[in-house]
């Protein structure tokens, strides 16, 4: 089941494309708005998710017909922007578009065509992988901590690959960060795929519980953790999910499901709160309407989010919410005895320095620059940089006053050495504690 994504966007290219076509401009007849009207009404009852209120608003466009509102109206175009105006006045429901666009209508009515609907799927494959189906980045941080970023959620019948190679790629790590601040939704099933990993296949657990209509007809579907997967299960595995204001739909929905489930932390912001599943259905040869056709409900209590959003476990600014759920992730694996504590002290300047970025004065780095027993700090656009025998050269970034990290290394740091205000040295520190200072010449 596909959760539109972006959907509010990609209508308006889509219509602005329109608007400015001479079709758009075509006028429309008081026999040609009636016919519109009723198709648009009979497009209501059979697809929209609360059928009451679609004869609520199909009551009112008719009351609105015979008062004459759209008598005046220069254009289909116009004609459409106007519809979408009363269905949302009168529904409070804001996923309603009404749109003129009779291209993608006749298309639409030749998806079921056999070389149509090839076409369209291999060109829908193509499309995604562009995007490498969603998935920005998967990685491993300091720490040991598993980092997959998703863009949206492809269809797992063309992404299978590419979703099992990243979770196979944090399959060894101590905990997992799933970024869905930037997410805008897509199929559920890639959101049952990824969130059935950290279950059990031995035990039935619902996910996702939903009906949605189609063509007249409910249709009732529950989404159930897979009881098959390729690759290791995550079961024991701490999972971090980072939320925005700008995760929406089925990004929504894994993060909501995960939370009730108490199998997840959301770090982050209130999601958008779009909860219903929408689809695109063509009304006449001219018009298209886009209408919530179903509900999705949680499987704890049978709620939902629609208009209010996910609210994270803990709620920090969305720009910051990686680095404190990584922090977050450590701390709670030192706390365990899964990560070291020695690992956990190493890394703490890091990960803090991240979150609140170190400021040191231009004097205190110039300080700093000199040899030291055949090694040089240099300063270049006022960041300091480290080189060794004149052919290593790497940037330092401060972690303390005095305190840095190197570049492309992990396991050691150098401190600057200071004696009543001046510097005497550079002090190589090794993750296992080790040091080694170099005089300064």
């Amino acid at each position: 089941m596909k959760l539109k994504k972006s959907a509010f966007r990609l209508l308006a290219i889509q219509l602005a494309l329109v608007a400015a076509s001479p079709l758009a401009a075509q006028p429309i007849t008081r026999e040609e708005v009636s016919r519109t009207v009723e198709a648009l009404n009979a497009t209501l009852a059979k697809n929209y998710v609360f059928p009451d209120i679609a004869a609520k608003v199909a009551a009112s466009l008719r009351l609105e017909l015979n008062a004459g509102r759209y008598d005046a109206l220069p254009s289909k175009e116009a004609l459409a922007h106007a519809l979408t105006d009363d269905l949302i006045k009168v529904s409070g429901d804001l996923h309603f578009v009404v749109g003129f666009d009779p291209v993608w209508v006749t298309q639409s009515r030749m998806k079921d065509v056999p070389a149509v609907a090839t076409a369209k799927r291999k060109a829908d494959h193509e499309e995604a992988a562009r995007t490498n189906f969603g998935f920005r980045g998967v990685q491993r941080l300091d720490g040991n901590i598993g980092y997959i970023d998703m863009a949206y959620f492809a269809d797992p019948t063309l992404a299978f690959d590419t979703a099992a190679a990243a979770m196979r790629m944090v399959e060894n790590t101590d905990a997992v960060i799933i970024d869905l601040r930037y997410n805008n939704g897509g199929h559920l099933e890639m959101a049952q795929f990824i969130a059935s990993y950290f279950f059990s296949g031995e035990k039935d657990q619902l996910l996702f519980d939903y009906y949605y209509n189609e063509d007249g007809k409910r249709i009732e579907r529950g989404q159930w953790v897979l009881p098959a997967l390729p690759g290791k299960r995550f079961t024991d595995k701490p999972l971090y999910i980072l939320t925005s204001s700008t995760s929406f739909s089925a990004a929504e929905w894994m993060s909501y499901t995960m939370k009730k489930l108490g199998r997840a932390r959301l770090v982050g912001a209130l999601t958008a709160g779009g909860a219903h599943p929408v689809d695109r259905k063509p009304v006449d040869n001219d018009f298209f309407l886009q209408v919530p056709i179903g509900q999705i409900r949680d499987p704890v209590d049978n709620g939902d989010f629609e208009g209010t959003g996910v609210r994270p476990d803990i709620e920090v600014p969305s720009i910051e919410a990686l680095i404190v759920a990584h922090r977050l992730a450590i701390e709670e694996r030192a706390k365990h005895g899964v990560t070291e504590q020695g690992d956990y002290e190493w890394l703490r300047p890091t990960l803090l320095a991240r979150n609140t970025p170190t400021a040191i004065s231009a004097a205190r780095l110039q300080s700093a620059v000199g040899k030291y027993e055949g090694r040089m700090i240099g300063i270049e656009q006022g960041k300091l940089f480290y080189m060794w025998r004149d052919r290593f050269r790497a940037a330092l970034k401060p972690v303390a006053p005095d305190l840095f990290d190197i570049e492309g290394m992990d396991d050691f740091r150098f401190r600057v050495v200071r004696e009543d205000g001046r510097v005497v040295g550079l002090e190589r520190v090794n993750r296992d504690g080790s040091a080694r200072l170099y005089k300064r010449l």
